[in-house]
């Protein structure tokens, strides 16, 4: 077997941040998958999974979910296991939104913000949003399936200057 040919099987997409100073509103972030099928790889999502939430055949999970980012290490994680995703979807965006319940909020606004990508021990994606430090919501990954079959990362940091529910709409055209 050939495992420099060998496509991304299962990942980890882990965010953290730090909480926001006592007496002010908290600072809320989360990770969004959205699914594309073959027909429409920039048309709607087939299914979006976020906020303590699952894809419908379980292989996009949520496994945490912070509304504050208090804790040690990863405040929020997803895994996606690509490699028992059906045939159909060929196309996956990960993106983090910023919820704006209290007041506009943007990455700049929300210190020591990290999200990183990994598969099993390798870390494939890190950034820390500075780059789109005036955004509401931001890609991080793009990930499609070869005419291989295989699955292959693409780090795409996008900013966006909408609400959570505008960005899942937007984050895949």
């Amino acid at each position: 077997m050939n495992t420099f040919n060998k496509g991304i099987e299962k990942v980890e997409v882990t965010l953290q941040w730090d909480p926001s100073p006592l007496g002010t509103p908290d600072n809320d972030l989360d990770i969004v998958a959205a699914t594309y099928t073959a027909d429409a790889p920039h048309g709607d999502p087939a299914y979006l999974v976020h906020f303590d939430s699952r894809s419908p055949d379980g292989t996009i999970t949520l496994n945490r979910d912070s509304r504050t980012g208090q804790g040690f290490g990863s405040d929020e994680i997803m895994t996606l296991e690509l490699d028992r995703l059906s045939e159909t979807y060929t196309r996956v965006i990960v993106g983090v939104a910023i919820q704006q319940g209290e007041g506009r909020k943007v990455f700049g606004d929300i210190p020591n913000t990290l999200v990183r990508i990994r598969e099993g021990y390798t870390d494939l994606a890190e950034n820390d949003f500075t780059e789109v430090a005036g955004a509401t919501a931001a890609t991080v990954a793009e990930f499609t399936r070869d005419g291989t079959g295989q699955w292959r990362l693409r780090p795409a940091l996008r900013g966006f200057d909408t609400d959570p529910a505008g960005f899942a709409s937007l984050m895949g055209r």
